[in-house]
């Protein structure tokens, strides 16, 4: 069977591992799409190191290394390894586009993989959504067609 399949950088799993409030509502419909068997998430090798720490944010504490490892198990996420093809793709867009060397490999492995859309909260990624690529990748936050959103009934609501 052939799944849709989108692209999330280690900020879209950093997000919702560490359940940061301004994140974890964009990747909710995502991650629930997934887990029905309805999507697959795809991501670099490169993701299970720079999960636990992006630039100059708090890193994750070592005791989340069980809720990390089994996170990634799932088999709605599809790792794919940083082997020379993506590598020396991710070189030719930091030469080309200017990207920093992790965005590089992220990007990079969506083209090769052909995956026709990046998920990410990074503000300069996105303005690079439909400028790389054949077809062009389109890059933005994570989101999903209202029949993936949920409503979970309120505290108040499950007391009724």
């Amino acid at each position: 069977m052939v799944y849709p399949v989108r692209y999330w950088d280690s900020d879209c799993f950093l997000g919702w591992l560490a359940e940061e409030p301004d994140k974890v509502s964009d990747c909710q419909s995502v991650i629930r799409a997934a887990e029905a068997g309805d999507l697959r998430i795809v991501t670099s090798s490169l993701t299970l190191v720079e999960v636990v720490k992006l630039k100059s944010r708090t890193p994750l504490p070592p005791e989340k290394e069980v809720v990390i490892r089994s996170f990634f198990e799932h088999s709605y996420i599809v790792i794919r390894q940083l082997d020379r093809r993506t590598a020396e793709r991710a070189r030719e867009l930091i030469w080309k586009y200017g990207f920093n060397p992790k965005d590089s490999v992220h990007v990079a492995t969506a083209l090769v993989e052909n995956v026709p859309r990046m998920d990410t909260f990074d503000g300069d990624l996105m303005k690079k959504s439909g400028m790389i690529g054949s077809p062009p990748l389109i890059i933005g936050r994570p989101d999903l067609p209202e029949q993936y959103q949920f409503d979970l009934p309120t505290e108040r609501e499950d007391q009724e």
